[in-house]
């Protein structure tokens, strides 16, 4: 099958060579046909100058071709002369009715020419053929052009993807050793991988095999990793196509292109399509903006027609990823399609040094790497995120001109990923890096003295990315239960920069504005989303999401005015109590306050360390060990 595109290639090569060869050789002829005399030098003269000539006894050849004349002289034959005689008379007449004497014309030698045959037909002929040969060989490349682009036109509702065979050498065969992290994920995908190898063991018992699976979770979680690693074990061609490339400005190009690369799936059973970004295509009909004829629904439906058109001896699966299940229509989800769902996790402190080991394997590292401490400092990332802070420990360390990587470039690249580069070259005032010292200083000693609040391991007031300073928070363990406490105490603490600036300067900043808006968000979700004010325990609002244009169009109210006034009202009242918390700390603990900020006017940085022993706290790592033996 491979074949035939390469000799229908090399054919259309040869057809063309072979007409620019004829049209080359046509112009050839003609210019020959017009300009077929020998490359000499010559002179058109009257024929009076060459009755001259002869009286002077100076030419010593005449010869003649039709109605041309063409004399040589003696002096210089070098040169020749060219006339024209009278049309129909012979040279002897022409020159007696001009008074030359027979006598003259013995003592010159004298050629009649015969024009060949080729040269009369290819001067008489030609010259009228040219522009006609000239106009069909435009022609008939226009319409070459025109056959290209019909045949690409057919093309166009195919997909250009091909697969990726299991004995292909050149690329990684990924499978799930390469994957740490998300077991139950794996176990189930590992059903799949056998039924790809053993179909028989499954029909001769009856059982059906879920024809699609659907991958859901959030950016980075690994879903295309997961799916090659099942065409890994499974060693069966995967087919990769992305939910956009469907999605043309041309209608119906998305249900070709559906039709066209389920054919080659089939065609290549057993094995593995995965539509990435399903969601693309994928969304709830009838919510778009385009009605029922909209591109995407057509695509959409066709690909419900061919998972239904699915039989058990095509041994084939479909794998989808989507971090937006909450959009896709019904019809993907239910028995028969994408009827087995899996869902990847943000991996633990467990899975994400299992998953720094992965990342850390071609990377030169020195001995006492502690990726432990690493995984403790970056709850909530994904296995992209711990791919990236490897990366920009690696970039870090070779732009320092490091044979290896250290510990301290692994931390530095934490920041790096959260924040954003350090802006060293960025200058502060005096006046402004004061107040950012204490405003940090603020957020640091609140965070400290609130109970369930997450240790600080960092304060800076160095410029990383939009903000002037941090003070980096990071729990000792991952965290999938809030409860009310931390979430007042972390209120508090996003309000302690702003009181900080006021206590210490009777002024306020812009400085602590992101501060506040994170503060009136995490606010209004206590009291709209969790149900922990004083309003009981209600939620607020629905959000509608069904979109065509992937954002959320707008939140339904389900509430009377009265109430948005009283849910404003909470609002009010949880960030100023968080405010007076935030003073009260402060103002208890002026002396720490104030050591805190002054240290980072000098060092403009405190660690994790410094921070408790500043803060009169035994080493987090003595306290680790002590809790370790404790338990």
């Amino acid at each position: 099958m491979k074949k035939k595109p390469q000799q229908i290639f090399k054919k259309d090569n040869m057809s063309k060579r072979i007409g620019i060869g004829l049209l080359i050789a046509l112009i050839t002829i003609s210019i020959i046909g017009l300009y077929g005399r020998p490359m000499e030098e010559t002179e058109e003269v009257s024929l009076s100058r060459v009755l001259e000539e002869i009286k002077n006894d100076n030419v010593k050849e005449i010869a003649v071709n039709q109605e041309e004349i063409t004399i040589t002289r003696k002096d210089n034959e070098n040169v020749t002369l060219i006339t024209q005689k009278e049309t129909g008379a012979s040279i002897t007449e022409t020159f007696s009715n001009l008074g030359v004497s027979a006598e003259k014309l013995n003592s010159i030698q004298l050629t009649i020419e015969k024009p060949s045959g080729f040269a009369f037909w290819a001067g008489s002929i030609l010259p009228i053929l040219l522009p006609f040969l000239l106009l069909g060989g435009f022609l008939w490349f226009m319409m070459r052009g025109a056959q290209s682009m019909g045949n690409k036109a057919m093309t166009f509702g195919q997909t250009k993807s091909g697969p990726t065979k299991p004995e292909d050498k050149k690329k990684h065969k990924t499978t799930f050793q390469d994957i740490a992290g998300n077991v139950e994920a794996k176990n189930e995908l590992e059903e799949v991988v056998e039924f790809l190898k053993q179909p028989k063991k499954f029909h001769q018992i009856g059982a059906k095999i879920p024809k699609g699976v659907l991958l859901i979770g959030s950016p980075g979680t690994g879903k295309t990793l997961m799916a090659r690693a099942v065409a890994g074990e499974a060693k069966v061609p995967f087919f990769h196509i992305s939910g956009s490339e469907f999605v043309e400005m041309f209608v119906g190009v998305g249900a070709s292109r559906v039709r066209d690369i389920f054919q080659k799936v089939k065609q290549s059973s057993p094995g593995i399509l995965f539509i990435d970004e399903l969601d693309a295509v994928g969304r709830h009909r009838g919510a778009g903006l385009g009605g029922g004829n909209d591109e995407r629904e057509q695509t959409l439906n066709q690909i419900l027609v061919e998972m239904d058109g699915f039989e058990q001896t095509d041994h084939v699966i479909v794998i989808a990823a989507t971090n937006r299940p909450d959009v896709l229509d019904p019809a993907l989800l239910r028995p028969g399609r994408f009827d087995r769902q899996v869902t990847m996790e943000l991996p633990d402190i467990e899975e994400r040094e299992a998953i720094l080991k992965i990342h850390k394997k071609p990377v030169s590292t020195e001995k006492n790497i502690d990726l432990r401490n690493i995984a403790e400092r970056t709850p909530g990332f994904s296995g992209a995120d711990l791919a990236n802070v490897i990366n920009e420990a690696a970039i870090a360390a070779a732009s320092q001109n490091k044979k290896q990587v250290e510990q301290a470039d692994l931390e530095e690249s934490i920041e790096k990923v959260l924040l954003g580069p350090e802006k060293r070259s960025k200058v502060f005032s005096v006046k402004e890096k004061e107040v950012t010292a204490y405003h940090e200083a603020g957020h640091a000693i609140v965070a400290y003295y609130t109970p369930d609040s997450d240790p600080v391991r960092k304060i800076s007031i160095i410029s990383r990315g939009n903000a002037g300073g941090y003070t980096l928070k990071v729990p000792d363990t991952d965290k999938r239960l809030h409860t009310k406490t931390g979430f007042l105490s972390e209120l508090a603490t996003l309000m302690g920069g702003h009181t900080a600036e006021f206590q210490q300067f009777n002024e306020l900043t812009t400085g602590a504005s992101s501060d506040l808006a994170r503060a009136t968000k995490l606010a209004r979700r206590i009291v709209t989303e969790f149900g922990m004010s004083k309003l009981g325990p209600m939620t607020y609002g629905q959000k509608d999401e069904y979109v065509f244009l992937g954002k959320e169009l707008h939140e339904a109210r389900d509430y009377s005015e009265a109430t948005a006034t009283k849910i404003d009202n909470e609002i009010e009242s949880i960030l100023k109590t968080a405010q007076e918390k935030a003073r009260e700390i402060l103002t208890n603990y002026k002396d720490k306050f104030e050591l805190i900020a002054q240290t980072l006017i000098k060092k403009e940085t405190i660690g994790e360390k410094e921070f408790a022993k500043l803060m009169g706290a035994p080493d987090p790592d003595i306290a680790k060990e002590e809790a370790g033996a404790i338990i």
